[in-house]
């Protein structure tokens, strides 16, 4: 809820409200609630309210005190403490002591606040040796900053030695509460870990939302088993992925150390989307050591080893942090150093059930991990290229009859296997223990545990970072700085609809100072690229040497439209600004290869021909005599109709990425000998579906179909375009097929409202109750 708006309401003409964020006044034996806002008038102040609740309006709020933020207001301290920000103000004699919640609300408020209070500064005069310090920390001079922590970081292995740290646990409970103390688990180190980093898999059938009732219980029953000889506190509890949970708890003493904290998560079920698998992970700083943690869950069953992959490549690829300079880029999850755990679901391959007993009986289980698939695709380098595991000297965690030591028993008898795993990647971390937990018995999964160690010598960082100051202190001159670029010119090779494509641009520091570069918006231009075009990093320094920029190019479902029909081009141009140096400018040109994804459903049926056998300038003005439904969605669904009708886990299961290619290629070019695996057709289906411009209702009846009783939906259906008429009830008739069939393919209604959300799509964001009423509606057509 944005409460700016009800700031807004209380101030004069000329006053505008920046941002406003919610805090605690820290008093000296109580807190108070209230409402911050930065306002802009001649100069920033900061606007101090009480309020009754959540700001709405004028009402709700009533001015307490004015802060301005002039040369006598300074922002003495900021710090993380369990996951909030604590921020230390004066002004004149006055000090005020903030407490803001963790996210990126507050550090957006934070933001603001020290940029007028730098900029006031900067336009002054009267600089002091102190302020100028104040001034350079600041991330708008973060030149300096970046030199120093790059040093740093150059420099570490004189500042670390071994200690005892992490304590990292992976437990998939599969769907069961708890049941006895965890203490073996998360107590079986002599000493107290100074970190626990501890993944919790709760739900086993959930798939759409992202609550579990567990949730408390297992948050109860994993704090009563933390070591009883040192006092936690909770840095970061996050459960997003409906029941994927990553719970961080920190020493006391170690919170002051703890910052720059975040969270973000990337669902890789259906469609990239869904949140039966996929990550959770948070990044924070602890000393000068950039940490991530990523708890991930991925694809299931032995045969499907490509499609953990493709998941793990998903994961690194799209979870990225956003850091506390907003106009930074963020920050992908191999910048750091990666500790990774969880039920990554890697199989035992080419050893029947009875092999793999034996060997386990005979603690063989060097032979036995030869067998392994993570650690035969490690090798081959297709995933956790550079990352390290612990020898494994255990016996497989998974799978058990629930509630005991006993294999599997059921009718599938499963082949035990490692699934679930920890591994990490960094410098100068030493694994001390890497183990299962046999005595826990409430899943039938065991949990596994590994510590971790590495740690800041405090002395030796302080002297390190003396030195590195005094240095940079020396450099520091009046030289331009320069750089020389590998190429100018650039072009992309048949680009096509979500084909990932990237070119190097090399940056060489021929200058004699460090270079702070960043690509510029152009004039009249939003950002500093077209939409498909991102450069990575799109900023930085370059204290020495050189340093490569990845220029990508990507065409999604929102770019993809005007590409398809010949409205735009493959074709930028990149300015590259030099600070206190010169512009350089760098040309990206490419071919796009048309598409029937991204292309809307009158123009498809307009095509008798393959997208890609059209000339351009006739798809903008097209005359055939249209066909009832696009081909393209025909051979789709007749693939479907004709080889998966008794398919398991149809919708659900993620197809292959190089499957979805070749399916597009095909239907692009016409030439469909064979389309490909049943998931990768039905998941290509969907993305089909996603990708049209307008949808298949088309945005002008949302509202209606969402107020409409049952019995008025067909009448909704009658009154929508005829083509788009046509695809509706086609599509509703085959998904009708298949639930005739849910003996055998197990398809439930509730699993197909998937189909809601694509074919009734919001012009705008879809909050909850929309969406159940979009799953409501879409149900009545398939019953």
């Amino acid at each position: 809820m944005d409460q700016s708006v009800a700031i807004q309401e209380t101030l004069g003409k000329e006053e505008n409200c920046i941002v406003a964020a919610q805090c605690d006044i820290l008093l000296e034996d109580c807190s108070e609630s209230r409402l911050l806002g930065l306002v802009e008038c001649a100069k920033e102040h900061i606007f101090i309210y009480t309020h009754r609740r959540m700001a709405i309006t004028a009402d709700d709020v009533s001015l307490e005190d004015i802060i301005p933020i002039t040369l006598d207001f300074a922002v003495v301290e900021q710090l993380v403490v369990v996951a909030d920000t604590r921020v230390r103000m004066s002004y004149k004699n006055e000090k005020l002591e903030l407490r803001l919640p963790f996210g990126s609300h507050s550090r957006f408020f934070l933001g603001e606040v020290n940029k007028a209070w730098s900029d006031d500064l900067v336009r002054s005069s009267s600089h002091t040796t102190s302020n100028k310090a104040q001034i350079l920390a600041m991330p708008q001079f973060g030149l300096r900053d970046n030199l120093i922590r790059c040093e740093l970081l150059k420099s570490e292995d004189s500042y670390t030695y071994l200690e005892n740290f992490f304590f990292l646990g992976t437990y998939n409970v599969n769907g069961q509460t708890p049941k006895e103390s965890l203490r073996p688990w998360l107590s079986c180190t002599p000493d107290p870990p100074d970190i626990y980093c501890l993944e919790l898999d709760l739900s086993k059938e959930a798939f759409f939302f992202s609550d579990t009732p567990k949730e408390l219980e297992w948050m109860k029953a994993v704090f009563e088993a933390l070591h009883e000889e040192a006092n936690y506190a909770l840095q970061v509890k996050l459960i997003r992925l409906v029941g994927i949970m990553l719970i961080f708890y920190v020493k006391k003493e170690h919170a002051e150390f703890i910052s720059d904290v975040e969270a973000e998560t990337v669902g890789t079920g259906i469609m990239g989307r869904m949140g039966n698998k996929g990550a959770v992970s948070i990044r924070f700083r602890f000393h000068n050591s950039d940490i991530c943690v990523v708890n991930s869950h991925l694809a299931a069953h032995v045969e499907e080893y490509e499609r953990r992959n493709q998941d793990f490549k998903d994961i690194c690829s799209r979870l990225q942090f956003r850091q506390l300079d907003p106009t930074e880029p963020p920050l992908t999850i191999l910048k750091h150093v990666v500790l990774w755990i969880g039920d990554l679901n890697y199989r035992i391959s080419d050893l029947d059930v009875d092999s793999v007993k034996d060997l386990i009986t005979k603690n063989d289980f060097e032979t036995l991990h030869s067998y392994d698939q993570l650690k035969r695709q490690i090798d081959v380098e297709a995933v956790f290229v550079g990352f390290k595991e612990g020898e494994i000297d255990f016996q497989p965690t998974y799978k058990y009859d629930t509630g005991s030591d006993k294999w599997d028993t059921s009718e599938k008898c499963r082949i035990p296997a490692w699934c679930d795993r920890i591994l990490w990647k960094g410098k100068n971390i030493q694994q001390n223990h890497y183990k299962s937990h046999m005595d826990v018995r409430t899943s039938d999964h065991k949990p596994v545990s590994s510590l971790l160690i590495k740690r800041v010598n405090p002395e030796a960082y302080k002297k390190t970072f003396e030195e590195i100051v005094r240095n940079i202190d020396k450099m520091e001159n009046e030289c331009i700085p320069s750089l020389s670029l590998s190429k100018r010119e650039f072009h992309f090779k048949d680009v096509k609809f979500m084909q990932h494509h990237a070119e190097t641009l090399n940056l060489f520091n021929d200058g004699q100072v460090p270079c702070q570069f960043e690509f510029i918006q152009k004039p009249n231009e939003s950002t500093y690229s077209k939409p498909w075009l991102t450069a990575n990093p799109s900023k930085g320094f370059i204290a020495q040497a050189s340093m490569d920029i990845d220029l990508e190019v990507f065409v999604n479902r929102t770019t993809a439209p005007d590409l398809n029909c010949g409205k735009q081009e493959i074709e930028d141009i990149l300015v590259l600004h030099l600070e206190r140096g010169k512009d350089y400018f760098i040309s990206v040109t490419g071919n796009y290869l048309p598409s029937c994804y991204g292309t809307s459903i009158y123009s498809l049926c307009h095509m008798k021909e393959p997208i890609q056998d059209m000339p351009k300038e006739t798809l903008l003005e097209l005359d055939e005599k249209p066909l009832d439904i696009p081909k393209e969605l025909w051979m789709m669904v007749d693939h479907l109709f004709r080889n998966a009708v008794d398919q398991e886990d149809l919708f659900q299961q993620p197809g292959l990425r190089t499957e979805f290619a070749e399916i597009r290629d095909c239907l692009d070019s016409g030439m469909p000998d064979s389309l490909g695996s049943n998931h990768s057709v039905a998941e290509a289906l969907l993305l089909f579906l996603d990708a049209l411009p307008e949808p298949v209702i088309p945005f002008p009846f949302y509202q209606q179909c969402l107020e409409c009783s049952s019995s008025a939906g067909q009448c909704v259906i009658s009154m929508l375009p005829q083509f788009h008429k046509n695809v509706f009830n086609y599509l509703a008739a085959f998904l009708r097929e298949l639930l005739k069939n849910s003996a055998n393919n197990r398809l439930e209604v509730a699993i197909l409202t998937i189909f809601a959300s694509l074919l009734l799509r919001s012009p705008t964001k879809q909050d909850f109750a929309e969406k159940r009423k979009t799953q409501e509606f879409f149900q009545h057509f398939l019953t």
